[in-house]
């Protein structure tokens, strides 16, 4: 069955994200903690797919106030596919050198934050300009995506940079270049893509490392509860302190 043939694929994934990716993700969740510790955020972006894992991690139960979702309306993960914000659209505008740049236009930035982005091939033109531009403001940037499969392809950017050259800590989500993985009998193209899998595997392993390592520091952390479960009566009291730590540190900035 094609179903088990992806399961086997992602459990691949996912067995070469641990044998291979732990220590750089220990790395980035260390940057991340020096971050939050210091009451300032952890930026998340991507474009398309890549932004299904910045609207993972926060806010959702069992995330926490550290992480501060950055989201392009126009290069999310699309669902009008033709029309208004459509795929044509969303190609063009991401390979679209210049947009990032106006994109960190909207925001303050601080020489703490970490830049955490989020792309599967690292050649497209909005991602390098939010990198080098997060670069030029002085914050770390740590890059999630599949580094070693997408060795070797050349950058849209004119700085002649891949977002994998950019990055001060890389993370290799392990997820063929393709993505997709599984073959289909009289069909050229495969299906049952991989990535959006392995980001989301990635970005857990390192929040709960980020947690870990706060936790250790004994830092406070403002955790996102579950307001699903009977009997848990101070549920809404912790959402709300989780809230309030978050408008907290938007103020503040």
């Amino acid at each position: 069955m094609l179903a088990k043939q992806w399961l086997t694929n992602a459990r691949s994934v996912m067995d070469r994200i641990e044998a291979t990716q732990m220590e750089n993700i220990k790395l980035a969740a260390t940057t991340m903690a020096d971050s939050i510790e210091a009451g300032r955020w952890v930026h998340t972006f991507g474009c398309g797919h890549a932004t299904i894992p910045v609207e993972e991690m926060y806010p959702r139960i069992g995330g926490f106030v550290g992480f501060h979702p950055i989201i392009e309306l126009p290069l999310t993960f699309f669902t009008r596919i033709t029309g208004e914000m459509g795929v044509h659209q969303f190609v063009f505008l991401e390979r679209v050198e210049g947009y990032g740049v106006e994109i960190m236009k909207g925001y303050t930035f601080d020489k703490r934050d970490t830049m955490w982005l989020f792309s599967h091939s690292g050649i497209n033109n909005v991602n390098i300009d939010v990198a080098l531009e997060a670069k030029k403001k002085g914050m770390k940037v740590v890059v999630f995506g599949s580094a070693a499969e997408a060795k070797g392809k050349q950058t849209r950017h004119s700085s002649g940079k891949t977002i994998f050259d950019i990055g001060d800590i890389v993370v290799d989500t392990c997820a063929p270049i393709g993505d997709a993985s599984v073959d289909l009998k009289n069909h050229q193209d495969k299906v049952g893509p991989v990535s959006t899998m392995a980001f989301i595997t990635c970005v857990w392993m390192t929040v709960c490392t980020v947690a870990e390592i706060l936790a250790d520091r004994g830092v406070k952390l403002y955790i996102h509860p579950s307001h699903n479960v009977p009997g848990d009566t101070t549920a809404k009291q912790r959402l709300d302190a989780a809230l309030a730590e978050y408008k907290a540190r938007v103020a503040g900035v």
